[in-house]
């Protein structure tokens, strides 16, 4: 007789019965990486800072025929972030998948004062995937299952010019994920980071585009994308589906065994 294991499985059934909490879900990565978890057949929890732009979020991941919870929270605020955790467990059920993609970034030099900027990047980046992840582990820990994944930067490990606060949000995010990787490893719980490059998002097109950014790297505005693109060996945009698919695989029990890495999803970048 057969028996039923993972690798027979349709994929859309792998993460069934699993609760995901996917922040920065609104848009680009964090919205393809909802997606695909709500494929796979996970209840989501998808978070952001406003409630109107997780709408459409949420009907697409309905039409998946698994349930959804919009949760506007402002995740520099350690408080709002410990209330809303508890309110979306108490919803959906124990954390089982956390995504902590959430970011934010600022252009800088080193001559400009931008104390707020820098605390806010610092919070965001940084403290909140750190006060979620031990909020999520605890359970997590309890019930010998779960899967954490950071979503960091190419800039967390290169440095990025000009992104002083978000190169060092990242890097720290890298080492925080590998801590947290061993503490974990004997409960079941599996924690890693994916460091992409440049992903073809609002955001990433909002930098490039960015008069301040073009002026202090010496690129023409109206260049400013292609250079991007060009500068990568494969010479192209990743899309926001490829980080989703490498997530997808990472929540798996096919990836059981990888933890505590950094994974640079970059087209050759990173080799440069």
């Amino acid at each position: 007789m057969n028996t039923l294991n993972e690798h027979t499985v349709d994929t859309a059934e792998l993460l069934r019965g699993k609760t995901a909490l996917v922040t920065g879900a609104s848009r680009g990565i964090g919205r393809a990486i909802a997606l695909a978890l709500a494929g796979r057949g996970a209840k989501l929890a998808i978070c952001a800072r406003q409630e109107l732009p997780l709408q459409p979020v949420k009907k697409e991941i309905e039409e998946h025929g698994t349930t959804c919870k919009i949760w506007a929270c402002d995740l520099a605020n350690e408080v709002d972030i410990r209330r809303g955790f508890e309110e979306v467990s108490a919803a959906l059920g124990k954390i089982d998948v956390l995504i902590n993609n959430a970011g934010v970034i600022a252009v800088e030099c080193t001559d400009e004062a931008r104390d707020r900027d820098f605390n806010e990047i610092l919070n965001v980046n940084l403290g909140a995937a750190i006060t979620l992840s031990e909020l999520a582990l605890k359970d997590m820990s309890a019930r010998g299952w779960g899967r954490i994944i950071n979503i960091s930067s190419i800039s967390g490990t290169l440095g990025e010019a000009f992104a002083i606060a978000y190169s060092a949000s990242k890097a720290a995010l890298n080492g925080a994920t590998q801590a947290m990787a061993v503490s974990a490893a004997r409960f079941g719980v599996t924690v890693n980071a994916v460091c992409p490059g440049w992903v073809d998002t609002e955001m990433a097109r909002k930098q490039l585009t960015d008069e301040h950014w073009c002026k202090l790297t010496g690129i023409e505005l109206n260049d400013s994308v292609e250079i991007a693109r060009l500068s990568s060996p494969q010479e192209r945009f990743i899309e926001p589906e490829e980080i989703a698919e490498l997530v997808s695989f990472l929540c798996s029990n096919r990836a059981k065994s990888i933890t505590g890495q950094c994974i640079t999803v970059c087209g050759g970048l990173s080799l440069l």
